[in-house]
């Protein structure tokens, strides 16, 4: 009885010294304060600073005014205690804490305002173009077919 006592103490104390890992990224823009959604999801103003539990690809999309926005297919590879069966070593055995912190920065591009005049040169050029191609083909009286809605004898 005593040593099922000890064994479970000692399973409560090896597993409250188990490792963990933090996994966390810190997105930075070019002007600060872009607003910064991952995969549609709305995080903050940038530098935006959010946990993630897997690794692999990102959406990232980065909105401000006055610049295109910007976006952006983000791979976060695993570092070596990411691999099987480091991992699980890094997750559960080893008794310290893995802090794995991801740093990525973007530079917006300012919002280009198009040349009126080359807007309207364009617009032109395509209503000249409609004008040549010509009205469609006249359908074919076939007695066979029937407008909707009619009723064939």
């Amino acid at each position: 009885m005593r040593r099922i006592g000890w064994l479970c103490s000692g399973a409560v104390v090896f597993f409250s010294l188990s490792g963990c890992v933090e996994r966390r990224y810190v997105i930075t823009s070019d002007p600060p304060g872009a607003i910064v959604l991952r995969n549609h999801n709305h995080i903050g103003a940038a530098p935006a600073d959010d946990h993630f539990d897997f690794y692999g690809n990102y959406h990232f999309t980065l909105i401000k005014d006055g610049y295109t926005t910007l976006q952006v297919d983000q791979k976060i590879e695993p570092p070596w205690y990411g691999y099987f069966p480091l991992d699980f070593l890094a997750e559960v055995v080893i008794p310290w804490k893995f802090e794995d912190v991801r740093r990525f920065h973007y530079k917006l591009d300012p919002l280009q305002t198009p040349d009126l005049q080359d807007v309207l040169n364009r617009g032109t050029g395509l209503r000249e173009r409609g004008k040549s191609i010509g009205a469609p083909p006249a359908a074919a009286n076939n007695p066979t077919s029937a407008p909707v809605g009619s009723i064939l004898p």
